[in-house]
């Protein structure tokens, strides 16, 4: 994979998380429909080309990423399982502060990768469905690289369609999340509220 998205490349996430919610269960069926995940995914992408071509600063960009992250993508449901079983024990106050900061971390923390698709393109080429809704894939082509594929998981279990998780190449962001956020709370001897402090300050 080349190295600008080498933050998907996490050794204890190859292999069968790529197969996480690509199952269809006999008798599912969903509000949301394929061409209303197409649909989804499709101005979703739009707002993120819009952003990366605007030639605003990093700050103002990754504001901006922020505004398409909270449109589209189901914030609750990516944090809840971020927070993993911490979740649980955290106060209705922690949860909701976690979520503030988490959405302002991943902006971020996306934003700057997605900053390296200036003079590329992601375009939607298909749709499935799949036991947890759609799985809708788009190919990424960057500059002097070979295309490679990005993978949108939508549904609408939140009351309004909405993506809440994606793979690169395989790589399942859900499990990459959890996996880094459980290593920096065990980092702060489980300590939720600086985690959520120090959340707020990461780049």
């Amino acid at each position: 994979m080349p190295n600008n998205i080498n933050l998907f490349r996490r050794a204890t996430l190859l292999g069968a998380v790529a197969a996480v919610g690509s199952t269809v269960l006999p008798g599912t069926t969903w509000a949301i429909s394929n061409e209303a995940a197409i649909d989804l995914i499709g101005r979703m992408i739009a707002e993120i080309h819009g952003v990366i071509n605007s030639g605003k600063s990093e700050p103002r960009m990754y504001k901006d990423f922020e505004k398409v992250l909270v449109k589209y993508g189901d914030i609750n449901i990516i944090a809840r399982s971020a927070l993993g079983v911490a979740w649980r024990s955290a106060s209705g106050s922690q949860r909701s502060q976690f979520t503030k900061a988490f959405q302002g971390y991943i902006s971020r923390k996306y934003g700057s990768r997605f900053r390296e698709f200036i003079g590329g393109k992601i375009e939607v080429i298909s749709s499935k469905p799949v036991k947890s809704g759609f799985l809708v894939t788009s190919t990424a082509t960057l500059q002097g690289m070979d295309p490679f594929i990005i993978e949108w998981q939508v549904s609408d279990k939140s009351g309004k369609d909405k993506m809440f998780n994606m793979y690169i190449e395989g790589i399942n962001m859900l499990a990459t999340e959890r996996t880094e956020v459980g290593a920096m709370l065990d980092k702060r001897n489980g300590n939720l509220n600086k985690l959520i402090a120090d959340l707020n300050k990461a780049g």
